[in-house]
Parts: C-alpha cells; structure tokens; sequence
C-alpha cells in the first residue's frame, strides 16, 4: 500500500457520519485503522495551515494511504490566495473535500488568525470560501462554533451561516458548543459552556437548502443516530478514537450496509501489513500503536493489550511481533459489536 496522490475524487460525499478532525489524533495512520472498521465514514485530516502546505514538507504532511478514502483535507487560514492555493494542493493530492476550520479557539490559532476567532469576520470567511471554490472542483465546507465568547445569540451564528453561504459553502459542520477566546484553555472548553444542540437544530429549519451536520458532546451511536431527525449528518471526535470499535457499527446503523465489519482479531491482522510497510518506510511503532489503544475497550484483556502496546512498542527494533503478543492476551470469543441495542 502507497501513500495516495493524484486520484479521482467520488461523484458526491455522504456525510451522514464523520470523524473529527482532531490535532496529534487523526494522522493517516490513525484515518487507516478507522477505514478497517468503516467503510463509508468520512474521515478528516488534523488541521493544517495554509501556510504549511504552501512552504512546508508537501509529501509529508499531505500523503496518505489510498484506503482512507473518502477523506477530507482540513486548512486553517484567512488569506483567501492562500487559501485557494492550499485547497488546490489538497485537491492535487487526492482529497474529496477541503474544510476550513473556523472553530479551534487556541492562543496559536488566534495568533495566525485562523480558527473560531474568524467567527467575528464572516466577509472573509466567505471571500475565503469563494476563492477557494474558484480554485479546486471539489467541495468546499466549513466546522465551526455556534458563537464566540459574548457574540452567542443565535442571529449572530445565523447571520454568519448566511453571509458564508452567499459566498458559496454549501455544507457547515456546528460544534454546539461556543469557543471562549479568552477565559478557558480549549481542554476546558471542550466541556464548557453547555451545549445548544437546539441552535444547530434551528439552522438547519431555517436553511433547508443548507447541508448542516452536528458536532459536540456525542458519546455513542445511538445519541449520535438520534440527531438524524434534525440534521442532514453527525460528526464524533474523542469518543471515535477513545473507543474505536464503535465506528464497526456505523456502516449498518447510518448507511443500511449489511455487509459484516471485521472484527476486532480481524482489524488487527488487517492492520499488520500496513505497520510493516510503514516500519520500513521509517516511521516508529508508537506512532502507529497510540491509536489502536482502546480497540478493545472495556472487554476482556483489553488493559493488557495497552500494558504491552505502551511498554513494548517504545523499544529499539520494536515490530510488529509487539501486536501480536498483544493480541495473544485477548480471547477470541468477545463480543462483536459496540451496540446494546438498534437505534
């Protein structure tokens, strides 16, 4: 398997269902694992900056693995040229969507003038938007916030959503939660303020033409697959990667695809000839194995999995032989699927 460039992007995303961008999280390493346990998800990159993709290492911050397919390029930014170059990079490099982050509120990505900060600037946003659409044949979209520190009345978000739209996006991803600014560190803002699920909601009523997912505080698939109703798709961040197993039951629940998922010995021996092909292309085991930690979350010998993947791995020469001693603690009858119940 080889690092995708240059591939043809598929005639309309389903997005009912995605995985969050996420930064340190959501590498191709991880995007890989997750495709093992989804087959129609859609997956995002962790943000880049236009600035990184224009003067950066190209190669090693935009290639990935043909499987991870459909995935999504995430940029920050806010000066429309670049922003246009950047998605065009993005587009020549095989991505099926270009998302524009308007939701982070770190001290660095306000520095950069990127992220929620830009909630206050929806006529650049859209200038953005627009000169980015006119660069890449691909879709255009943007996550951000339901508000930002004491500009949170829903006519402000409503106002934003309308403004960026006039400029071309088609498809908004509201975390529904605001972003302080000031105040809290994103680690506190992930669980302050209280979430508004009720202001996404409303925008979807509002903009019926609009493609509005949801984001924010969704623990499992069936509070993710009870939004449905509301809005067009639902994205999960850290319960995704905490629990990864849950995305097995994602093709069945959001997408009716009876196809069986791999199990979880299955993703594992699925998983091997990629960590092979990746040690030998240089890059550490620990890189790989951070994120298959909670694959067997919550059942049997599922803490020895992490003890050895967390003791072993870090070694010099460390292999896959690591894994699979891992794997031996794990007994094979467990059971099969993330869910209690149908939603």
């Amino acid at each position: 398997m080889t690092p995708q460039t240059n591939t043809t992007t598929p005639a309309g995303l389903d997005r009912r269902f995605s995985v969050a961008p996420m930064m340190a999280w959501t590498t191709s390493s991880q995007r890989f694992f997750a495709r093992l346990l989804t087959r129609r998800a859609l997956l995002y990159t962790e943000m880049l900056t236009s600035g990184a993709v224009l003067h950066g290492d190209r190669a090693r911050l935009l290639d990935f693995n043909a499987a991870e397919h459909p995935v999504a390029l995430q940029l920050g930014g806010s000066v429309p040229a670049d922003m246009a170059e950047a998605a065009r990079i993005g587009e020549a490099h095989g991505y099926d969507e270009i998302n524009i982050n308007i939701g982070c509120p770190s001290d660095r990505v306000q520095n950069g003038r990127f992220g929620a900060c830009l909630m206050a600037e929806p006529a650049l946003v859209a200038e953005c938007v627009s000169a980015m659409q006119a660069a890449v044949n691909i879709p255009v979209t943007v996550k951000t916030r339901i508000g930002i520190d004491h500009h949170d009345d829903y006519s402000a978000l409503q106002e934003f959503v309308r403004i960026v739209a006039n400029g071309g996006c088609r498809n908004f991803i509201v975390h529904a939660r605001k972003a302080w600014l000031d105040g809290l560190s994103p680690k506190e803002n992930r669980e302050k303020p209280p979430l508004k699920y009720e202001s996404v909601y409303r925008l979807k009523r509002e903009f019926p033409d609009l493609e509005i997912l949801i984001n924010g505080g969704i623990e499992d698939l069936h509070s993710a697959h009870a939004h449905l109703p509301q809005v067009d798709g639902v994205m999960l961040g850290r319960a995704a990667y905490k629990n990864p197993y849950l995305l097995a039951d994602v093709d069945r629940l959001f997408y009716a695809d009876t196809r069986p998922a791999l199990t979880r010995h299955e993703v594992v021996e699925a998983l091997l000839p990629y960590v092979d092909e990746r040690l030998h292309a240089g890059d550490a085991l620990p890189t790989i194995t951070r994120h298959i930690l909670g694959l067997f979350h919550a059942q049997p010998g599922g803490r020895r999995w992490r003890q050895i993947l967390s003791q072993r791995a870090h070694k010099t020469g460390a292999g896959c032989e690591v894994i699979r001693a891992a794997l031996a603690e794990i007994p094979q009858n467990i059971p099969q699927s993330s869910l209690t119940k149908v939603a």
